[in-house]
């Protein structure tokens, strides 16, 4: 069986070795995903999302800073998750803590400090 998830070592940009998120392919993943983690961010992007580009690395560190799993999705691979998750804009956060989600965020570019405590408030 193929794996839908993939992880891959951060490119050079100088993010301290962070890892990219993992890269979800469908519902199916993201459900794996989010229940074999005690807390997840995940970023609901589009292709060529320009603001959604910028996430990533934002993603990754606070991700790495508060020991918490992250991933990416696209919801136009997996078109109902646009439903499930009620996506109007991208980038979307949906924190999952213990498999459910828990909050939730589509304020476009968001500073690391400011997602972290966003994340902080539902998680400690």
């Amino acid at each position: 069986m193929m794996s839908n998830t993939t992880v891959a070592d951060a490119e050079s940009g100088g993010n301290g070795g962070a890892c990219r998120p993992a890269s979800l392919a469908d519902a199916d993943a993201l459900d794996a995903f989010v229940t074999d983690a005690n807390a997840a961010l995940v970023e609901f992007y589009t292709n060529g999302c320009s603001l959604c580009d910028g996430m990533k690395p934002v993603l990754a560190n606070v991700a790495r800073d508060l020991g918490v799993d992250a991933a990416l999705i696209n919801p136009r691979d997996d078109p109902p998750l646009v439903e499930r998750f009620d996506v109007r804009s991208v980038p979307l956060f949906v924190l999952f803590v213990d498999g459910d989600p828990v909050a939730r965020r589509a304020d476009g570019f968001v500073p690391g400090d400011e997602l972290a405590a966003w994340v902080r408030e539902h998680v400690e």
